[in-house]
């Protein structure tokens, strides 16, 4: 009897108890169950939100759907890879025509003397630094060194300014693709012109003769541009401070 009743208390005991018996003694192991296991506090993390009420849960659906749609409504941007196979920036064959860019250039050559300021007359490193900062879009540029021999004397309006090409539309109406690499390109800033003439009148009212002589003599401000140093988009260029140094190419 006294072995079943034994055997009984020891089914009754929880198994962490029985465990325990075997590696401590008794009071260690009531100390142990009771302050590690059967009082070991149990944190739990909330997985939802407080409960509220059905006209705040409304609420938040209703706004949940506005931002929603409006997420949808607005056009999410082209890609770099979208806008090429769009052909968004390619010039169709009906405008690559050198007469319609004619407006464009006239409006860079009076950006291009407010940049440059004084120092248009001057040059030096502040003209060539802001030169080289500048946009190009629009500007007339032309051929005087280049690794192909062919392309020197190619004269033209730049209608886009990529990062390591010019492209230009000649006077022949001819657009073509220049790499900046190993060519060196002039571009001519013109100044304001200067006019002078002389009158000189006769005897008499009836035979006088006005004999005027204007001479127009347009002064321009001529840069090269090696074309490997600034190698770079228009948009990276206006925020790029650029350092003298030394280039074995010239």
């Amino acid at each position: 009897m006294e072995s079943t009743s034994q055997s009984s208390s020891k089914n009754q005991q929880p198994i962490a108890a029985v465990l325990l018996s075997r590696a401590h003694d008794p009071e260690e192991t009531k100390r142990i169950l009771t302050e590690k296991i059967q009082q070991r506090p149990l944190f739990l993390t909330p997985s939802s939100p407080p409960p509220s009420d059905a006209r705040a849960a409304r609420r938040r659906e209703r706004e949940k759907k506005r931002l929603s749609r409006k997420k949808a409504l607005k056009p999410k941007p082209l890609s770099a890879n979208e806008r090429r196979k769009l052909g968004l920036y390619d010039v169709p064959r009906s405008g690559q025509k050198y007469v319609l860019f004619e407006p464009l250039h006239q409006l860079w050559l009076g950006y291009i003397r407010e940049i440059l300021g004084n120092e248009i007359h001057t040059g030096g490193e502040g003209a060539a630094s802001k030169l080289t900062s500048a946009d190009f879009h629009g500007a007339e540029v032309e051929v005087v060194r280049s690794g192909c021999v062919s392309r020197v004397g190619l004269k033209g309006i730049v209608i886009k300014d990529s990062r390591f090409t010019f492209e230009v539309v000649t006077k022949k109406n001819q657009r073509k693709l220049v790499p900046k690499e190993g060519t060196v390109f002039r571009i001519e800033v013109p100044l304001a012109t200067t006019v002078t003439g002389t009158v000189e009148e006769g005897r008499s009212v009836d035979n006088k003769q006005q004999q005027q002589q204007t001479e127009a003599e347009e002064q321009k401000m001529i840069f090269e541009v090696h074309g490997e140093q600034f190698q770079f988009r228009s948009a990276d260029r206006a925020n790029k401070k650029f350092r003298s140094h030394f280039s074995k190419i010239l």
